[in-house]
């Protein structure tokens, strides 16, 4: 690692063009893996406020920031970092949730070197500017000073939105519907609010107290919350709207649904979906195994195989192998080079002793008489063209079949849309696939007064396009609100 330059704060708006431009990025400092594969403790551990101001000094101020056009919720970057520079961090922080409800969220799992920091003109000779450790970097100053940022909110409407999913999707859609002046109630089926973001992210990606605590400023906001309401059981929409008289509903209720490979030995025990591992984990406190009984199979001295190459099976194995696996082993049919997981996920993987099968596909599940898995049968892989998606096709090489042992196999290739409040709304328009079709442009359904938006109209995405999806439908809300148009 090159050594980085120091600069005292003094410095920071004075130092010419061409010396900022000089300064290295900033390492983010990171527990170390020999200690961090054996615990749930965050991974990375934030920059400290000199490293933040030196980092915050490497952006040059472009006239047109693609940072911001990059970004799917459309933080204004140039804007934070100059409030950075200054030394405003409460300020900085007040301006980021003008736009985006859950930084200290996005500050640690959002993919920014494929959005904000993907369009950062440094990063055509060098290494971009570090937005999304300086998201995370005022959101921990705020939370750790005990002081908010938080923006106003407008005048009362006295209209009232119901949002149906507590996940970044509806987050972010309540925060901007709070500030608009609506009243906002989020319901969510779990009895713990955040979605995705405590069932389906560990604790040493994405603490648990961080999504409280940005659920917490959300309530401060005065957005409304509402746990153990399954919409489509205990409430449908058009009773939401008849009998409890909101004025629009936002559903956002992601896509939760596994996706198994359908190959024979899948009802064998310790074959798990990846969602469901996950959740039992992180929702059933798997990680804190000194103080609640395990609820999932006992992973420790026992040979742990996680089928997939995206950030959940990244997540799977990672758990894995700190819940105590002998080997913790990722099967992928593709490449490294052709994973979706984040480049900073996989190196993590390697540095934690994560073993790499790439070019390797399950076609069968091996168990005893007794009905527990033993192994699992699998062949290897070549690239072949690419397909329409642009991605080079797995083949399979003939005869090349083999058997890996295996105790607990989790299975993360992917999910779909759950299909009950689409059920129990006859006439709310879905795909074959049981998405629900809503305008691209403004999130409306075919149902007047009800949006949608997330992983359950686009199928499984990021947090921060599921925010960007909240974002695009708040304001079509607000508009139907305020013009009755539709």
């Amino acid at each position: 690692m090159p050594e980085k330059t120091t600069l005292p704060r003094s410095a920071m708006n004075i130092l010419p063009l061409k010396e900022r431009m000089k300064i290295l990025r900033t390492h983010m400092p990171e527990l170390d893996p020999s200690i961090r594969s054996h615990n749930f403790e965050e991974v990375n551990q934030g920059l400290p406020p000199e490293d933040a101001l030196t980092e915050a000094t490497r952006c040059i101020a472009c006239a047109k920031p693609g940072c911001v056009v990059q970004c799917p919720v459309g933080v204004k970057i140039k804007d934070v970092v100059e409030l950075i520079c200054a030394g405003d961090y409460l300020a900085a922080a007040a301006k980021m949730r003008e736009d985006n409800a859950l930084p200290a969220i996005t500050g640690r799992v959002c993919p920014q070197e494929n959005q904000c920091e993907g369009g950062c003109v440094l990063g055509k000779k060098g290494a971009p500017l570090a937005i999304g450790n300086l998201e995370r970097f005022i959101a921990d100053f705020e939370r750790n000073s005990g002081q908010l940022g938080l923006p106003s909110n407008a005048p009362s409407t006295g209209k009232s939105v119901a949002i149906v999913g507590s996940g970044p999707a509806g987050l972010s859609a309540a925060g901007d519907l709070i500030q608009k002046g609506h009243r906002v109630r989020v319901f969510e089926a779990l009895h713990e609010l955040g979605g995705v973001l405590v069932y389906g992210i560990p604790e040493f990606r994405l603490p648990k107290t961080i999504v409280k605590g940005e659920v917490d400023n959300l309530r401060r906001m005065g957005v409304e919350f509402e746990t153990n309401v399954v919409v489509g059981k205990s409430v449908t929409i058009d009773e939401l709207m008849q009998y409890e008289h909101f004025d629009a509903v936002f559903v956002a209720t992601g896509a939760g649904l596994p996706v198994f490979l359908g190959i024979p030995g899948e009802h064998f025990n310790g074959v798990y979906s990846a969602n469901e591992f996950l959740t039992r984990v992180n929702l059933m406190r798997a990680y804190q195994v000194t103080e609640y009984d395990e609820p999932v199979y006992d992973c420790r001295d026992r040979d742990v195989i996680v089928v997939g190459g995206g950030n959940t099976a990244m997540d799977a194995v990672r758990t894995a192998r700190r819940l105590g696996a002998r080997t913790a082993t990722l099967v992928y049919r593709r490449s490294e080079a052709e994973m979706p997981a984040r480049l900073e996920e996989v190196h993590h993987a390697q540095q934690e002793g994560i073993e790499f099968r790439m070019l390797t596909n399950p076609i069968e599940f091996i168990g005893d008489q007794k009905g527990w898995l033993t192994g699992v049968r699998c062949v290897r892989m070549e690239l072949d063209e690419p397909g329409p998606d642009g991605r080079r096709r797995p083949v399979e090489v003939k005869g090349s079949a083999f058997v890996l042992p295996a105790n607990v196999v989790i299975i993360g290739v992917g999910t779909t849309a759950n299909p009950l409040i689409q059920s129990s709304t006859p006439d709310l328009k879905t795909t074959p696939r049981n998405y629900i079709v809503a305008d691209s442009q403004t999130n409306r359904t075919s149902k007047r007064g009800v949006f949608a938006g997330g992983d359950i109209v686009t199928g499984g995405a990021t947090v921060i396009l599921a925010m960007g999806a909240g974002r695009k439908a708040a304001a079509s809300i607000h508009q139907f609100l305020t013009t009755g148009e539709w």
